[in-house]
């Protein structure tokens, strides 16, 4: 078996505590594992709460690791609120989220009413438009969050029109989300956008299913290229990020992933987007 090297990797989707629901570290306990492994950043994420105020105490504590914060338009920060969005962009974030827990999508998912929209009648929100704008104006990161297929559709063309450079399309592969491999090739190759796949999804219960197998057939399907490896760790359910981390890329090399196509999904990419 290899030996896995986490030197150098920056991993963009990351959970940690102070959170709302038990996390399997805190930020310092995070920012130790990533220095101990010679991590080069991390995006700390919350459902509920900007991060970028930790992510610059962080900062300061571990200077050797790249720490950044971001923000999630759930329901704690008004929705999709332009005026959360460019305070938390002059705060320093880099990746704003889309509705997640609270999105509309998430919600029907799970036979719930009510639900923060992005899209209505097929176009997107007026105030997501502003939202947009504001996300390309200072270069950050749009991560599409748990809308549905159609509504990142529609969400990725408005925001190629408002000039959004960098922009994710968040675990396609989640039940949640349900992005077909046929919908990720096309939103791939029409707007060219990035695809993270995450370490593993909750199935209910409690309970979680790694999705390295799902991940893998995809990365050979669509490519390597436009992939971004990230863990969504810091669930109690799940290992430590960093044997999660471990264990992912352990998967990919067992499987005959070349090193250099392991590097453009867990370094060349999440760089580029953060611009280090």
């Amino acid at each position: 078996m290899t030996q896995i090297n986490l030197n150098g990797i920056i991993d963009l989707h990351i959970h940690s505590a102070p959170d709302i629901r038990p996390r399997s570290h805190n930020d310092i306990e995070l920012a130790q594992q990533a220095k101990n492994v010679g991590a080069r950043a991390f995006v700390i994420k919350s459902h509920h709460v900007p991060t970028m105020d930790r992510a610059w105490l962080l900062s300061q504590m571990f200077p050797e690791v790249s720490v950044f914060g971001s923000l999630t338009l759930n329901l704690a920060v008004g929705g999709i609120n332009p005026y959360a969005v460019e305070a938390a962009l002059h705060h320093g974030a880099k990746i704003v989220w889309l509705p997640t827990i609270h999105s509309t999508n998430h919600r029907n998912k799970e036979g719930k009413s009510g639900g923060i929209e992005t899209v209505k009648d097929k176009i997107v929100i007026p105030e997501l438009k502003n939202v947009l704008k504001l996300i390309a104006d200072n270069k950050a990161i749009l991560g599409t969050g748990h809308l549905s297929p159609s509504e990142i559709f529609t969400v990725v063309e408005e925001a190629k029109k408002q000039g959004v450079q960098k922009i994710v399309v968040t675990h396609p592969e989640f039940h949640i989300v349900g992005m077909s491999l046929q919908e990720q090739k096309k939103i791939v190759e029409d707007y060219d956008v990035y695809l993270e796949r995450t370490y593993a999804q909750p199935i209910g219960g409690g309970k979680y299913q790694l999705n390295l197998n799902t991940n893998l057939e995809a990365v050979q399907e669509i490519g390597y290229q436009s992939t971004i490896i990230s863990t969504d760790s810091g669930q109690i359910q799940n290992p430590p990020w960093n044997q999660a981390l471990a264990q992912y890329i352990q998967y990919f090399v067992d499987h005959n992933v070349p090193t250099e196509a392991l590097d453009v999904m867990t370094k060349t990419n999440a760089a580029k987007l953060l611009d280090l």
